[in-house]
């Protein structure tokens, strides 16, 4: 690999270069991302799920916003409100003139192409398709990240829509291991095991339609190693798989990564950066040659808007500056978000447009992209 090139896909630089201390070599590109959260309701009660930063809905609903809870009697939770200021409930995404304009004007003012949807669970959206091509249409390839609940049925419509990816959410193989990281009413086995079905037939309905399907594995603590040597057994070599930390588990997440990784006897074969994002994946090649991913978060900051932050500490910022987040509040408004621990931060989408948040995003992209590329040997012309 020649740490000097520098590949085009599309207007997206791709500098490879190579880490200085390990040798590894370093693919750096640069965030190109919108996430929209398309829905609020979910079947599933994740006990580590942030909710895009916004309150349950189901939970919610009449309360004002220094009353709104994280977790209520839906089971469900979004860890970080009652400190992240949240200011207004999420509302399903309509596809509309609206959602077009909205998605068109963030193209063109964040330079984005890539629209990733979110929820709650998107399946769950009953027009999902038309999501997907409003997104397509104004510009953007579209993907999205599910736990499959309703996938077999909403699936097929999105692929023909123009649905590229699926980022599966998996947690069990079976309903004990799904009880691990649900609420209590998960402990219902009935209940668990149909979860599971959906899952797997989402999976499958998705490669059937030229969906890329992948797998998203969350391992909150060394407790959960066990769950995941048995998902990676479960779930076929053809999927790719990704392992995450919780954000809320902190160092304890990172480290069980770290122990299954060596139990799986994994080498590192390749490190992936995102200029301007803090989400950074490093792969991992198995004895067997599969090829498994390890996501991490880098200490990426808002030059200015992070700064003063409370929850600026070497400790307390979980995610960092992960990129943009999209949502449709009660009353119609798109709000545009940066963090989803500072959800106080929520502009409408002219007023972002309009300030001085949207370009220090840009400048962030393009500083750290130069910073990255000399530091990792991936220097080259016409990628700033």
């Amino acid at each position: 690999m020649n740490p000097s090139t520098v590949r085009r896909e599309g207007q997206v630089p791709l500098l490879y270069g190579a880490h200085p201390r390990s040798g590894l070599p370093v693919r750096l590109s640069v965030d190109r991302t919108l996430r929209l959260k398309v829905i609020d309701a979910c079947g599933m009660t994740c006990t580590f799920c942030h909710n895009e930063g916004t309150p349950v809905v189901a939970d919610n609903l009449g309360r004002p916003p220094a009353e709104m809870t994280g977790a209520g009697r839906s089971g469900r939770v979004s860890i970080y409100l009652g400190t992240n200021g949240a200011r207004f409930l999420p509302a399903t995404v309509v596809p509309d003139d609206s959602l077009f304009e909205t998605l068109r004007l963030l193209r063109d003012a964040l330079r984005v192409d890539e629209l990733h949807l979110t929820g709650g669970e998107p399946t769950l959206h009953p027009k999902l398709a038309e999501v997907v091509a409003v997104g397509a249409r104004a510009g953007y390839r579209v993907c999205a990240t599910s736990n499959g609940e309703n996938g077999a049925r909403a699936l097929p419509a999105c692929g023909e829509a123009g649905l590229e990816r699926v980022n599966f959410s998996i947690f069990g193989t079976t309903a004990a291991e799904l009880a691990q990281v649900q609420h209590g009413r998960y402990a219902n086995p009935q209940r668990a095991e149909r979860k599971i079905r959906a899952l797997q037939d989402a999976i499958q309905v998705a490669i059937a339609h030229g969906i890329a399907a992948s797998a998203n594995i969350v391992v909150p603590n060394s407790n959960h190693v066990p769950r995941v040597h048995r998902l990676l057994t479960e779930y076929s070599p053809s999927i790719s798989v990704r392992l995450l930390n919780s954000l809320d588990d902190g160092e304890e997440s990172v480290e069980a990564i770290h122990q299954l990784l060596s139990e799986l006897r994994a080498i590192p074969i390749g490190i992936s950066m995102t200029a301007g994002a803090s989400g950074w994946r490093t792969a991992y090649r198995l004895p067997s040659g599969r090829v498994v991913y390890s996501k991490q978060i880098r200490p990426v900051r808002l030059p200015d808007t992070c700064v003063g932050c409370q929850f600026n500490t070497g400790t307390d910022c979980e995610e960092g500056y992960y990129g943009v987040r999209l949502y449709r509040d009660r009353d119609g408004t798109y709000q545009v978000g940066v963090c989803i621990q500072r959800m106080d931060l929520c502009l409408p989408v002219q007023e972002f447009i309009e300030s001085d948040l949207r370009q220090e995003i840009l400048s962030l992209r393009e500083t750290e992209l130069r910073k990255l590329a000399v530091k990792y040997g991936a220097e080259g012309e016409g990628w700033g």
